[in-house]
């Protein structure tokens, strides 16, 4: 209530781009048949798949947050992460990374305003595309592109607290999933067994997007050290972003909110387990 996920949202990206790797971005740019492949999940595989579920009679609230998770680009360090300890290349993760979320302020009010007109049910969802292009800008690209710039423009002082950086903004991201769990309190509570029904479409959302990279590994015949950065960068989506639309968008759906944060929860599971398989 007191813009509390607001602020959070923009120091993590503002963090974020303070901790990227310039070099590594620039060397990641390199990759294009794997940015391509992680690019088409994201954007293309996710949403049709958002789309299939919504098609399931379930409460209105799971769909807006299956939709929610569907629109969102990947995430900003869990995934760079994983794909380096599984032994992939950080560089390309890290040119997803900017990519996505650069193309998601644009493509996140389009799909999502196209997904909702698709939900079946008297209540009318309608919402402000162009209002929301901007408050992702906002949040999104403004503090991201201003913290590489300090980092580009002040790079060797920035280097000194890259390690604190990380830790503070994991910390961040901890309170983003609080402030989301305890606005959900009631829906999880009260939920009984939809929160079952949650977690089964969850995995199953996140288990689909990983079976297509495996697919596009295969056709792409990606080796060790390219494969991973499509399926964690593909297949992972950020928490934050959902969050914010969900508090703005749809404050009344609160099992939307659990959508979002059990799914964030759930694959960060299931890419763990896949972090120890891959480098085994």
């Amino acid at each position: 209530m007191h813009r509390g996920p607001d602020a959070v949202i923009v120091l993590i990206f503002f963090f974020s781009g303070l901790i990227l790797n310039v070099r590594q971005i620039r060397t990641g740019w390199m990759y294009i048949k794997v940015i391509i492949a992680a690019l088409i999940i994201i954007f293309l595989v996710a949403p049709a798949v958002g789309l299939l579920f919504g098609a399931i009679p379930i409460d209105t609230g799971i769909v807006i947050g299956i939709f929610l998770v569907a629109v969102m680009p990947t995430t900003l360090s869990s995934g760079v992460v994983m794909t380096g300890a599984a032994g992939g290349n950080m560089a390309q993760a890290l040119a997803i990374t900017i990519i996505a979320n650069g193309l998601a302020v644009f493509t996140i009010p389009l799909v999502l305003s196209l997904l909702l007109n698709l939900v079946d049910g008297s209540t009318i969802i309608v919402i402000d595309r162009l209002a929301i292009m901007i408050k992702l800008g906002f949040y999104v690209l403004l503090p991201l592109c201003l913290g590489l710039a300090i980092k580009i423009f002040a790079e060797s002082f920035t280097n000194r607290f890259v390690h604190r950086l990380q830790i503070l903004n994991q910390f961040l991201v901890l309170a983003i999933v609080w402030m989301a769990m305890s606005q959900a309190r009631d829906a999880i509570v009260g939920g009984g067994a939809s929160v079952g029904i949650i977690l089964v479409l969850v995995f199953s959302f996140h288990a689909i997007l990983l079976v297509s990279a495996a697919i596009f590994i295969g056709c792409l015949k990606l080796g060790k050290g390219r494969r991973e950065s499509v399926i964690f960068m593909g297949g992972q989506k950020t928490l934050p972003l959902s969050i914010i639309l969900q508090v703005s968008l749809f404050p009344q759906y609160g099992l939307a909110l659990v959508v979002c944060v059990l799914h964030h929860l759930i694959h960060l599971l299931m890419d763990g387990y896949l972090v120890g398989r891959l480098k085994a």
